[in-house]
């Protein structure tokens, strides 16, 4: 089933970015529109997906790693908290 496009994005440019747009949807074969939305979905997956990706060096993930591994330990008065009832009332 195909999506319904229903909204609008227009979006304002210079002469030059205009022409590289063109020349790039022409030479896939494909209509500014559908070369645009194509461009700008998959350049908005990829800043989504970077936000959500944790990154960190590998020494640093050797340490955190072996901090998961560590035995649970005990923090005082942590399970009494947890044992009041929520002050987050529905």
């Amino acid at each position: 089933m195909a999506t319904m496009k229903d909204k609008r994005l227009e979006v304002r440019v210079s002469g030059h970015q205009k022409e590289l747009i063109e020349q790039a949807a022409a030479i896939e074969g494909r209509n500014l529109s559908e070369f645009a939305t194509i461009a700008l979905t998959e350049r908005a997956t990829e800043v989504i997906r970077r936000e959500h990706e944790l990154q960190m060096e590998a020494e640093t993930f050797d340490r955190f790693s072996a901090l998961l591994d560590e035995p649970a330990r005990t923090i005082d008065g942590l399970t009494d908290l947890l044992r009041r009832p929520s002050v987050f009332i529905d």
